[in-house]
């Protein structure tokens, strides 16, 4: 059966519940507020503000069983080729716990353990020199992922290494990242699973010389022989495997920099909560799944209501980052027309992931989440106990986190057409105890593996990125034209071309 078939029910539901307004479908239940929640760990979640009731929710998780999604989940864990168009296994779960009694996941278990020692390695002898500041080159899944951790935790976790990000292949980006370091007290990280990728080689060669010495320049990369073909030596190179996609790498070697900004410790620390998360996606039962709660919720606003964006709100400065790397993670793994095997997409995938902090944003897009013509489900981040020493602040955040929930959901009427709140606007609020290791561990595999289950779903492959490449290739032939060393083949591109070389 395919995928829009196995949606018809929940239409019929969604169409059904569209007649109650959802702050109807809150008032009318007493024990909403606590039945369509879960904790597990350091995260509370709550799905009361979802437009479902127990009857359409149910139908959910009916069709989660049909599905069969326990058994998804152990074939990913497992180590089963659930990557079908390159054959491969997604093994990142091995990199955090031993979960499956699988031999290939128990293998892959046993490399990070022993790569997790080499990284201990790396930084007690940096920590050894003179070094005071890392900069780390990646692009994509060697930086969203890292970049986030250090923003959200070194704060408090402090380690003996300031890390800075250099992603973009704008060269005002490396001039900016450089700028007021020190060569002599810098090492670099060169990211790159393929060791080709455009971006990280051309601003490597920048770092490379900034630096002027070798000896503090290692590299992180599936692809060993081409790193050392680049001249780092292979006890200064960190393997990553090809079983572990680049967006799905942050608990590999590739979070090499999170453990030197906030200890090795705590990166073990995030480890262990998303270890946590996968414990509890693996073994319970559907009704009693975060992960399946958050997927089919996803699956619910997508095909069941049509909704065609997602908006993620962290209430937290620290996880600003959020938005970005969720974009990556869901957009890239989920953004497929076609199904495993090849044939049309039956039913709409992915919708549009967009976002940012609040307050801030408060004073920028929320006028059209409250009144404008589309309903953007929100994903809201809170965080429980703060590490800042300014309670009234975050007590006022933590107001307004609650404020815009109750709004959105519940809306306002009013004499004055302007000032109507229509409300039935829906959210999930994702609580955290306080941003520690463990807790973002947990928060970002959850929506690992509600990814998972969402292509699970819409019979779809989560773990190839087909799409990044054309514009790449295209890029790679127009190089030789900038140059005046050929002419591009597309006319509208020519033109551009010349219009850029008369300016330049």
């Amino acid at each position: 059966m395919d995928a829009d078939a196995r949606l018809s029910p929940l239409r019929a539901e969604a169409a059904r519940v569209a007649r109650i307004p959802l702050r109807d479908l809150i008032a009318q239940d007493p024990d909403r507020a606590c039945g369509f929640a879960l904790r597990v760990g350091p995260l509370y979640a709550s799905f009361a503000r979802q437009h479902y009731d127990r009857a359409a929710r149910d139908a959910l998780f009916a069709l989660a069983r049909e599905l069969d999604v326990l058994a998804r989940l152990r074939a990913l864990f497992g180590g089963e080729p659930v990557n079908v168009t390159e054959g491969r296994a997604a093994l990142h779960t091995a990199l955090r716990g031993n979960l499956s009694s699988s031999p290939t996941a128990r293998e892959a278990h046993g490399e990070a353990v022993r790569v997790r020692q080499r990284m201990r390695e790396v930084i007690d002898a940096l920590a050894a020199g003179p070094v005071t500041d890392i900069v780390s080159v990646g692009i994509g899944g060697s930086d969203l992922g890292p970049r986030l951790a250090v923003d959200a935790l070194s704060g408090p976790l402090r380690g003996r290494f300031r890390v800075h990000f250099l992603s973009n292949v704008d060269g005002h980006a490396a001039q900016r990242v450089l700028a007021g370091l020190d060569p002599a007290r810098t090492a670099g990280l060169l990211i790159s699973k393929s060791f080709g990728t455009q971006e990280t080689l051309l601003n490597g060669r920048i770092l490379r010389e900034w630096l002027g010495d070798d000896s503090r320049l290692y590299a992180i990369s599936a692809n060993v022989e081409r790193a050392a073909g680049y001249g780092i030596p292979p006890e200064r190179i960190l393997p990553m495997w090809d079983w572990v996609g680049g967006r799905y790498s942050m608990w590999s070697a590739v979070g090499l920099p999170i453990a030197l900004a906030i200890g090795m410790d705590g990166f073990e620390a995030l480890l262990d909560g998303a270890a946590e998360m996968d414990a509890h996606v693996l073994n319970s039962e559907p009704e009693r799944n975060l992960a399946v709660w958050h997927a089919f919720t996803a699956v619910w606003n997508r095909n069941a209501r049509g909704l065609e964006s997602q908006a993620v709100l962290p209430y937290d400065e620290r996880l600003r980052l959020l938005p970005n790397y969720l974009q990556q993670l869901v957009m890239e793994s989920l953004g497929k027309s076609v199904t495993r095997d090849g044939r049309p997409v039956a039913c709409a995938t992915v919708p549009v992931w967009w976002g940012g902090p609040g307050t801030d944003t408060q004073h920028s897009f929320f006028q059209a989440l409250h009144q404008g013509t589309s309903i953007v489900p929100c994903d809201f981040i809170g965080v429980a106990r703060t590490d800042a020493p300014y309670a009234e602040n975050h007590r006022a955040l933590l107001s307004n986190l609650l404020a815009q929930c109750e709004a959105l959901a519940n809306g306002q009427a009013s004499d004055d057409p302007h000032r109507v709140y229509p409300g039935g606007r829906p959210s999930t609020l994702l609580l955290l105890d306080a941003l520690t290791p463990r807790a973002l561990g947990a928060l970002v595999a959850l929506y690992e593996h509600s990814v998972y289950l969402q292509s699970v779903v819409w019979q779809i492959n989560a773990f190839d990125q087909f799409g990044v490449e054309l514009g790449k290739q295209v890029a790679n032939r127009l190089l030789p034209a900038l140059s005046g060393e050929g002419e591009a083949d597309d006319p509208v591109t020519r033109a551009l071309i010349a219009e850029l070389r008369g300016v330049r």
